[in-house]
């Protein structure tokens, strides 16, 4: 889903579009029941567009380590859901747009991938970095069908095996 906004208007912050990604943006792929929302604006907006999540009721939380994006807990559980604020066209953002491209357009990928999930979402000793660097292998997969170039998959790999 996006809504798209067109044109700056008074007293409202210029947002180029809100899109639900992760998991719970393809149908038919398992998901924890958290919605994932990126909030994307240009670069020049993110500073005003902090103030106005925080005036929202949002708790800015950083970048969490990912240049140009800001993570905020939502100050409400309904739906239960991550918003991040991204700036247009950086690699964290289109990863996230082509990763969920090429599962709604595949559904043997998609299944693929669902299968790798819940395997490693059933290993007991299962933390978060060994779970992102247990999907990378499949991720690589999936961004193959799509734009990024083979520089821009590489650091996505490196980025998700690292520790």
């Amino acid at each position: 889903m996006c809504r798209r906004r067109s044109g700056d208007r008074p007293g409202r912050l210029p947002i180029i579009s809100i899109e639900h990604v992760g998991s719970t943006a393809v149908p038919g792929l398992p998901a924890k029941p958290i919605l994932d929302i990126d909030i994307i604006v240009r670069r020049d907006v993110v500073p005003p567009a902090i103030e106005a999540l925080e005036r929202a009721g949002y708790a800015h939380r950083g970048d969490l380590g990912v240049t140009d994006r800001e993570a905020f807990a939502a100050p409400d559980e309904t739906p239960a859901r991550n918003v991040y604020l991204c700036v247009t066209g950086t690699l964290h953002l289109r990863n996230h747009l082509a990763v969920r491209a090429a599962l709604r357009a595949d559904p043997a990928l998609r299944d693929r991938y669902g299968a790798v999930k819940r395997q490693l979402a059933g290993e007991p000793d299962m933390d978060i970095h060994r779970y992102i660097a247990g999907k990378s292998a499949v991720l690589q997969d999936i961004l193959a069908v799509s734009d990024l170039t083979p520089e821009e998959k590489s650091e996505i790999h490196e980025l998700n095996t690292r520790r």
